[in-house]
């Protein structure tokens, strides 16, 4: 397998998920699809989207529902597909999604291995590396290895590797086998043992457990994750694509504890500030 065969792969499962074409990632121009369910999509994502925005970095293609097609083409139309992940621009959309009681919520950083770097780095003489497999995790469905199992999907966890100091489990690096193709690593480390290569270790030990067995291995971080990036680099991966998904505002105030209205949510048009500003 080479790289090119790993992004390739990545793009067709993208396509997948969002219901257009693996070339549509390559083109220059934004490309706007209707968001559809399928069987073969990543099994934690919830479909159809309202609004999907994906960038392998040529351009932006939008899954989305059709209801809101006009405004969301567009904002990919008028600004660069550099500036559509950030402030100011997102303040615009969340201004024309907020009468549809959506708003901008998951924003994050995918990374796939380059095999040119990835390669298994040692894990400090003084612990022990073991691979462990579903049944191992039976009892680690806690809030400390809250990022590497996911307790509200545990049939997907299916293989990880712990660090342990005499015993002791200290970091863990699990993957759910969130589609055929690619499985999605996520990695702790307990806090008085961080800044020892610990997390780097039992990532690519795991990257490469997982290119064994025919899958891809793939790394999700928030942008600004600096740590979690970081690991991500070290371990042998490189950035592949970017992710923003627009969700309800119900489900957004569920997750922060906070019910979200208008008013929480300011925001005026990019004309209105440029207005404003001359």
């Amino acid at each position: 397998m080479t790289n090119r065969e790993i992004l390739d792969i990545a793009m067709a499962q993208s396509a997948v998920d969002l219901n257009c074409h693996k070339e549509d990632f390559l083109k220059s121009e934004p490309v706007i699809v209707v968001s559809a369910a399928s069987a073969a999509a990543r099994r934690y994502l919830k479909l159809p989207f309202d609004c999907n925005l994906v960038s392998y970095g040529n351009n932006i293609v939008a899954s989305i529902s059709p209801q809101y097609r006009s405004f969301v083409e567009e904002y990919l139309n008028r600004n660069d597909k550099s500036h559509c992940f950030e402030t100011p621009n997102l303040y615009e959309l969340n201004q024309a999604f907020a009468p549809y009681h959506l708003a901008v919520c998951f924003m994050a950083e995918y990374f796939l291995p380059d095999l040119n770097q990835l390669k298994q780095l040692k894990l400090p003489d003084e612990y022990e590396l073991r691979l462990l497999f579903q049944e191992d995790f039976a009892g680690l469905y806690t809030e400390e290895w809250g990022n590497a199992l996911c307790r509200d999907r545990k049939e997907l966890d299916v293989l990880g590797f712990g660090a342990y100091d005499h015993g002791k489990l200290i970091g863990l690096a699990g993957c759910s086998a969130d589609c055929d193709s690619m499985w999605q690593i996520g990695i702790d480390v307990l806090p008085e043992y961080r800044r020892r290569g610990i997390a780097s270790a039992v990532t690519s030990a795991l990257a490469l457990e997982v290119l064994a067995r025919d899958k891809i291995p793939f790394y999700c971080c928030a942008w600004c994750n600096i740590g979690s990036a970081r690991n991500a680099v070290k371990s042998g991966f490189r950035p592949a694509w970017a992710e923003l998904t627009v969700k309800s505002t119900d489900y957004i105030g569920r997750l922060i504890g906070k019910e979200l209205t208008e008013n929480t949510m300011p925001g005026t048009t990019l004309q209105e500030r440029a207005d404003s500003i001359s």
